[in-house]
């Protein structure tokens, strides 16, 4: 049996761990680590044209599985362009581990040719990261990473130059025991005592979730109807907490809508759940508050707490719901759910009012339609800007469903590398890219790595012709937009010139039917649908604060938008308030 070297080593520490693909970009440091792969049953190289894209990818699979995925750059240049997709998967709390390969290791800190120090350019948006200089370092310094990316749920970089990743790998290493999943977290009897206490003593109790709710829905219903409490929800709360859920009072932030708002600020007790919201401008100053997270260092980092629960949110609320007394006055909850109703009652008429007929087409009406004909376990991935806005308020989740972006760091061009991701852990189920025509451009290179993995994506692109959400910050600033527009192609042409499908959709009509189509296909589609760029969207409650940083304007061009089947949802749920 030939002897390993240290890149072999380290490939099947990869496949131990449970990591099936590498996304990257070849070269020459790189090289050994690339054909190591190629000869290994157990993972699959992924070829994508920017490295951006492929720590975008991989913290989308993370986040699709709950399973640690893997990137890779070569030396200097190529290792740099991770960052990003490497900051998202970070905040995102994906476990990811990246592959910085370095320059041969005898020059490293003379000003060789690409030099750079990975080991300390990613240290921001990693838990770990740090430098092979050794083939006997390799083994234990890997597990060490992929431990704490999956330990600590984030970011693991690991820097090998390319000499030391093709040399002898040491004698047969022991297989270590690897960490492949996180465990629950339980408060301590007294923290959940102390909540309980709080709890009974609160009149009127508000849940507002996030995705650390996730697998928790049953638990928060159960609580939500004991102590009678209107749950609201963060935006990366959305997927986990608003379907089948009859306490409903919407989205706060500033995408949100409902009665959110008024719910965290009218009760007596606002306990965060699984939340790490990050716009204290929208959180009360005057009501008690207390927060359970899984991670301490969130806990108490966007506004003052009156208790603070270390803890995962179900095992939590498992242990908390025996121990508070059932709530009989549910006054609170009806009028917040009333308020939601009428929030979204007022607000849908915009939405309403010959949106089939309107030209260029109302981006709301592309989000409701395409709500309607995705598939019921679709995963949709979402550029930031005015795609997250109809993302938010369109599409419908259900527990089988899937909405992923870059919504804790917020970059552009997410949505098509996401997607590319989502797509490799099943080619069988839906994944749908709601890009934006800026977003699109920025990575749209990686429209071929669809065609060149046949990867049946369909990328559903709103084409405004503008910077958006940008502009809108213009407005709001009282200055004259500037730079935000795009000169764009036929962006379905230059689909079909890449070997895809491609449809261009200018009149409501057509729309449906293009989905349709784009769906039907089995390959990879782009659906280019021309949209309105006055179709923009401000938040539900405004104050001063607000105003810095975030487009809120009074401007005539700007509509509030609908909010689809939020309104239905609200009006089924008051089946629940008694009639006097």
């Amino acid at each position: 049996m030939a002897k390993q070297n240290v890149a072999e080593q380290f490939v099947d520490i990869l496949t131990r761990a449970g990591v099936e693909r590498l996304y990257g970009v070849v070269g020459d440091s790189l090289n050994p680590v690339v054909d190591a792969v190629r000869r290994h049953k157990g993972i699959e190289w992924v070829h994508v044209r920017h490295e951006e894209t492929a720590a975008f990818a991989a913290g989308a699979e993370a986040q699709i599985t709950g399973r640690l995925a893997a990137c890779a750059g070569s030396c200097g240049p190529g290792n740099l362009h991770l960052i990003n997709g490497l900051y998202d998967a970070h905040r995102s709390i994906a476990p990811v581990l990246a592959l910085a390969s370095q320059i041969p290791s005898s020059e490293i800190g003379l000003g060789f040719f690409q030099e750079t120090h990975p080991d300390q350019l990613f240290r921001e948006c990693s838990h770990y990261s740090e430098l092979i200089s050794s083939p006997k370092q390799m083994p234990r310094l890997l597990q060490t990473a992929i431990q704490h990316a999956v330990g600590q749920g984030g970011v693991s970089v690991v820097s090998l130059p390319g000499d030391i990743a093709d040399e002898p790998a040491p004698k047969e290493a022991a297989e270590s025991a690897l960490v492949t999943s996180r465990p629950t977290v339980r408060p301590g009897d007294e923290e959940i005592d102390r909540l309980a206490r709080m709890i009974d003593e609160a009149d009127k109790v508000t849940l507002f979730c996030g995705s650390g709710t996730a697998g928790a829905h049953a638990e928060v219903m159960e609580f939500a109807e004991k102590i009678k409490s209107p749950v609201g929800h963060a935006l990366r709360g959305k997927e986990w907490i608003q379907y089948d859920n009859p306490y409903d009072v919407g989205m706060s932030g500033l995408l949100g809508y409902g009665a959110a708002y008024e719910a965290t600020h009218e009760c007596d007790l606002l306990i965060l759940v699984g939340t790490d919201f990050p716009y204290n401008a929208f959180l009360p100053d005057d009501v008690r508050i207390a927060q359970i997270d899984v991670r301490p260092e969130h806990l108490g980092r966007r506004s003052k707490l009156d208790l603070a629960v270390w803890g995962d949110a179900r095992e939590t609320l498992r242990c908390l719901i025996p121990r508070v007394r059932e709530k009989r006055d549910r006054r609170f909850l009806d009028r917040m759910l009333k308020k939601h109703a009428e929030a979204l009652e007022g607000v849908v008429k915009a939405y309403t009012r010959k949106v089939d007929k309107h030209v260029p087409i109302h981006p709301e009406y592309v989000a409701a339609v395409l709500d309607d004909l995705a598939d019921d376990d679709a995963v949709f991935t979402v550029d930031t800007g005015m795609c997250n806005v109809w993302a938010a308020r369109y599409i419908s989740p259900n527990g089988r469903r899937r909405i992923i972006g870059s919504f804790s760091h917020g970059s552009m061009a997410n949505a098509l590398p996401m997607a590319i991701g989502a797509q490799f852990t099943d080619r069988r189920r839906q994944v749908v890219s709601m890009s934006g025509d800026g977003g699109f451009t920025m990575l749209m290179g990686d429209f071929l790595t669809l065609v060149q993995h046949d990867l049946p994506v369909k990328v559903v692109l709103f084409n405004n012709s503008s910077l958006g959400m940008v502009e809108l910050e213009m407005l709001v600033a009282g200055l004259p937009s500037h730079g935000v527009a795009n000169r764009n192609p036929d962006f379905a042409a230059v689909a079909e010139a890449c070997g895809a499908f491609g449809v261009r959709v200018e009149k409501p009509k057509d729309l449906a039917g293009a989905l349709k189509a784009a769906f039907r296909h089995q390959g990879p589609a782009l659906v280019d649908v021309v949209t309105d760029p006055n179709a923009l969207s401000i938040p539900p409650k405004i104050s001063a604060d607000m105003v810095t940083g975030f487009a809120l304007s009074a401007s005539k061009i700007v509509l509030d938008g609908g909010v689809g089947r939020m309104v239905q949802m609200a009006r089924s749920n008051l089946r629940n308030v008694p009639r006097p």
